[in-house]
């Protein structure tokens, strides 16, 4: 159930991200100003762990969409689903690690 949860979750979380990158996006056609105003109040700590949530979301979203693929349409899906589970888990943190290392480091390192 709990997979079910985060996956509608990350859903909506993505769905809002692109609603709002497609509006500040088309911002640049109205004013360069106005757009080059609003990417500068997303350069700072607050956005850089946003990201960081985004990305998570995004992947987390990926790797339990492909589970609910082999659940779908694998004939022992069923039966492994709760292994499956886990292997989203532990693939989503074996991608998370190193791009948290990364993307943590530019945001509070300023590198």
């Amino acid at each position: 159930m709990w997979s079910w949860v985060g996956h509608r979750i990350t859903g909506v979380v993505i769905f809002f991200f692109l609603l709002v990158h497609v509006l500040d996006t088309s911002l640049v056609r109205v004013s360069p100003e106005a757009y080059n105003a609003v990417i500068g109040t997303y350069k700072n700590p607050i956005m850089g762990l946003g990201e960081a949530g985004l990305v998570a979301a995004i992947v987390f979203h990926a790797f339990n969409g492909l589970r609910i693929i082999a659940i779908d349409f694998w004939k022992k899906g069923n039966k492994y689903q709760a292994q499956l589970l886990w292997a989203v888990l532990i693939l989503w943190v074996v991608a998370m690690v190193p791009f948290l290392i990364r993307q943590l480091s530019i945001v509070f390192g300023g590198n």
